[in-house]
């Protein structure tokens, strides 16, 4: 009997990332075989995302370009956008099965003889609020290209916040945890593997519990795990408190950065959004963490065009982020998402969506602000040493390799070497860095220390 193959393309965030590493490790224990996607496969698999608008729309365009230059394979798409409208994706011809969020990690779908054998694709999508468990999984299999440096390690899925805009909870459910076990057993094997830095990934990681244990007690044990760095992602403001900053302050392991949603600078904004803070908590909780955390890099999401935001909202919001100690924004225009709170207010006209030019047009001058606090927080740090976990290497003209990796705050940071180093010599290695100066655009350069 032939050996099935599979290949699979992940849009969207890292929690994506570590679930599809972790579906395709399942189907290569199961006796699949792993291509890469030019290589064509017997499945394709599409991990979808459905944050914004712009998101379903390029999980569309994915698909489509998939089934076009492969149409011998037999394509599925999966996760937030097959979740939150499989009829939409199912009615593109070529596609083969649709799985929401929680029915992809039933690997029995993706084998031939449980597809269709008519042009009617197969539908698994079960309510996201039924959901109880997260499932475990890490990007194994799915990151080769950093050359086993860095991987993603989920620890939580869903979130029970309930801000206005979001659809995540749509899509993925309320939140829960893997179990305390499962996220240990998985930090391990991306150790045993080789990897030299994990990065805790989910939708809200900083609700993580298993039992008494939270995320501060999670990282007290995850510092015991035979890896050289743990870097967390995304933590909410008002669950940034003082035992996770002390941890973080205190630890060899724990990498210096994270990112702190702000979401907007104007208080009435946040009110509507209803978000579970106010500016003077955000800032306070931001200066403690910098304050407290030596070289720490703090980056903050910042959602432009949000209705009811006026001129007067944004130039305010510009004003507060200016003065803000934060490393790097990533700025994004409001997209509203049918079936939340907001999409509801707007079409009772209690908000007003701001025009699509005014808010692109806002979204460049926040993105202008941007590069200038990005640049400001970089530019310290020239004449500093930094210890940088290399990645990458490029060849140059005349023998010369270029290295390139980031530092601990997650500043990315090249050097170049001779043609005396081997291949190998620096992927995957944390080397002692003197920082001279800017490279291209806003990366350092700088010089390796012996």
């Amino acid at each position: 009997m032939k050996q099935k193959s599979v290949a699979a393309v992940t849009l969207g965030c890292k929690v994506n990332y570590a679930e599809s590493s972790s579906i395709v490790d399942t189907l290569v224990s199961e006796g699949w075989q792993l291509h890469a996607i030019d290589d064509g496969a017997d499945v394709i698999i599409i991990h979808t995302c459905a944050v914004t608008g712009e998101a379903e729309r390029k999980s569309r365009q994915q698909i489509r370009k998939i089934i076009r230059n492969h149409p011998q394979s037999r394509v599925g798409v999966i996760g937030c956008y097959a979740q939150l409208d499989p009829e939409r994706i199912a009615a593109i011809e070529g596609v083969s099965f649709v799985l929401g969020t929680t029915d992809k990690f039933a690997t029995e779908w993706y084998g031939y003889e449980s597809l269709p054998t008519d042009p009617v694709p197969l539908v698994k999508v079960s309510p996201s609020d039924q959901a109880k468990i997260a499932h475990p999984a890490c990007s194994i299999l799915s990151r080769p290209e950093k050359g086993r440096t860095r991987a993603f390690l989920k620890i939580q899925d869903g979130c029970s916040f309930g801000c206005a805009y979001c659809s995540i909870p749509l899509a993925r459910g309320r939140s829960r945890s893997v179990t305390l076990p499962e996220v240990l057993d998985r930090a391990r094997r991306i150790a045993d593997a080789g990897y030299r830095e994990i990065v805790l990934t989910g939708i809200n990681i900083a609700d993580f519990r298993d039992g008494d244990i939270r995320l501060a007690d999670l990282l007290r044990r995850l510092e015991t795990i035979d890896v050289c760095r743990i870097r967390v992602s995304s933590i909410e403001p008002q669950l940034l408190d003082d035992e996770l900053i002390d941890i973080v302050a205190s630890s060899a392991k724990i990498m210096p950065h994270f990112h702190l949603p702000l979401q907007s600078g104007s208080d009435k904004v946040l009110q509507a959004m209803r978000r579970h803070y106010d500016t003077a908590f955000y800032r306070e909780r931001l200066v403690k963490a910098v304050s407290s955390i030596e070289g720490c890099a703090v980056g903050a999401d910042v959602m432009v065009g949000y209705p009811g935001e006026s001129e007067q909202d944004f130039a305010g919001m510009c004003r507060f982020i200016e003065e803000l100690p934060v490393a790097y924004l990533h700025v994004f225009k409001c997209s509203p998402r049918p079936r939340t709170s907001l999409f509801a207010e707007i079409a009772g006209k209690k908000l007003i969506r701001v025009p699509s030019a005014e808010a692109s047009s806002r979204a460049a001058r926040l993105g202008e602000i941007g590069e200038k606090i990005e640049r400001r927080f970089a530019e310290a740090f020239i004449g500093s040493r930094l210890k940088v976990l290399f990645e990458e290497s490029g060849a140059l003209p005349g023998g010369v390799m270029r290295w390139s990796g980031y530092s601990e705050n997650y500043l990315r940071v090249s050097v170049d070497t001779g043609a005396d180093f081997s291949a190998g010599e620096l992927r995957g290695r944390v080397r002692e860095v003197i920082v001279d100066g800017f490279g291209e655009g806003l990366q350092l350069r700088g010089r390796l220390l012996s």
